[in-house]
């Protein structure tokens, strides 16, 4: 969603009540169609806990054919025990009343010229595959720009006001963007037979939807049932950008976890307390289906283009012990192409930002570090949550059987000690970071934003 722009609260009301008058959940209709294949289903897609997930963002990987530039540094992304690659939106942009958007789609079932041409994206799919990796693409269901055929050729597909105008989003200022309707079945059948075309023609695994909770839940039930069941023996992830638990319910994977990133922002800026954090991650699993996730972000495009990681969370150190407590704590977590490499400036994903792949190698190597002690136990992923309070530090033991990890992150640019838990006192544990053993005290002393991960 393009978070540049701000709604009032009033007006995000109005525009979810327009957009959510059809929440009923219709039953899935048996589709008969034959349909022939671009390629072969990757038989490789994680399991939705075991998902670890690179954002993408074509516009700093090359000024023109993004898809090739991306393809050529699959092995330094494959690096960050990544296994689901997210392109942001490859679809034609559109130029009528345009500010750069790349969810300003004019063609659901073209490429952007910029990146590429579909043959780019199917190579890039292939060799995503080859290294073991699922790609799923940003799909842009709520408006289209106005030189969209859609404007032209079926006005009735549209939101339109009392002089049959159509309209922008209801409260929004987009007006690079048309509101499609979604009252009118003709344009349901039509998205999703373009969303079926990126599967079939391109082979791609999945879709992270855009502006979600904006979108009927009955529509999601129907697009996500004929996407899961185009073909016997291809997975399809689907990715929910919002928070409402009915788009979980109508068959996505996962969602989207804002509150929890918004928390530990708060925290690092002095906003929020650190219990509130423990309390937001037991809050958004209470609200979703056993069996789903929610998606762990320290940033992401809409974040990057009002403030680096390194800004919001105080230093680069202190972006690193962010990444490590939402990486830990729970749920799937994401990575944002420019994060791996300290990238210190905002990021307008509506131009091209020109970041240097080659900087900041020893920050890199520890998200890698990080993601590959992430990646060689189940307990971050399916193990027991135990929390423990304190105002300088998040403190934290993750356990599964016999195996006991004790994640321990000052969030304050300042010297702390902390007081160990009883139950950890006189534990000789290793820490994971870099291989050395600890025995844990009745305190421990911390630097600024220093973190732990201390298996037993």
């Amino acid at each position: 969603m393009k978070k540049i722009f701000f709604l009032t609260g009033l007006f995000m009301t109005l525009s979810l009540f327009a957009a959510c008058n059809d929440n009923d959940i219709p039953t899935p209709v048996e589709q008969t169609e034959t349909e022939q294949f671009y390629g072969e289903p990757f038989d490789k897609v994680p399991s939705i806990e075991n998902i670890v997930m690179y954002e993408a963002n074509q516009r700093v990987f090359a000024q023109n054919n993004s898809f090739n530039a991306i393809t050529e540094r699959l092995d330094e992304i494959k690096s960050l025990g990544v296994n689901v690659l997210w392109l942001m939106p490859v679809n034609e942009q559109g130029v009528e009343n345009a500010i750069g958007s790349p969810y300003c789609i004019k063609n659901y079932t073209a490429t952007e010229p910029e990146y590429g041409t579909l043959d780019d994206l199917r190579e890039l799919v292939k060799q995503a595959h080859d290294r073991e990796m699922a790609v799923i693409i940003d799909w842009v269901g709520n408006h289209t720009s106005w030189d969209n055929e859609w404007v032209k050729n079926h006005k009735d597909w549209y939101t339109q006001d009392a002089n049959g105008n159509i309209i922008p989003p209801v409260g929004t200022n987009w007006s690079d963007v048309a509101d499609l309707n979604f009252n009118n079945h003709e344009m349901r059948a039509e998205m999703i037979s373009s969303m079926k075309f990126w599967v079939r023609e391109a082979n791609v695994d999945g879709f992270r939807c855009d502006a979600a909770d904006w979108i009927p839940a009955g529509f999601w039930r129907d697009a996500v049932y004929q996407l899961k069941n185009m073909q016997e023996g291809r997975t399809v992830l689907m990715l929910a950008e919002g928070t409402d638990p009915i788009n979980l319910q109508a068959g996505f994977d996962l969602d989207y976890g804002w509150n929890f990133c918004d928390v530990l922002e708060g925290i690092y800026n002095g906003t929020k307390q650190t219990s509130e954090l423990y309390t937001s991650h037991q809050n958004e699993y209470n609200q979703i289906p056993v069996g789903k996730q929610k998606l762990r972000f320290t940033t992401n495009h809409d974040r990057a283009s009002e403030n680096s990681p390194i800004t919001k969370y105080k230093s680069q150190q202190g972006a690193l012990s962010a990444y490590v407590i939402s990486t830990t704590l729970g749920g799937v977590p994401l990575m944002y192409s420019s994060q791996e490499v300290g990238y210190s400036s905002t990021i307008n994903f509506f131009n091209f930002v020109n970041v240097n792949w080659d900087n900041n190698q020893d920050i890199n190597l520890s998200y890698q570090k990080i993601m590959a002690i992430y990646n060689s136990s189940d307990v971050f992923k399916t193990g027991s949550l135990e929390t423990f309070a304190d105002e300088n530090v998040i403190c934290f033991n993750r356990f599964l059987d016999d195996e006991s990890v004790l994640v321990i992150a000052n969030v304050r640019n300042t010297n702390t000690t902390l007081t160990i838990p009883d139950i950890f006192i006189s534990d000789i544990r290793s820490n994971l970071m870099d291989n050395t053993s600890i025995t844990l005290d009745e305190t421990i002393s911390l630097s600024p934003y220093e973190f732990l991960i201390l298996k037993k």
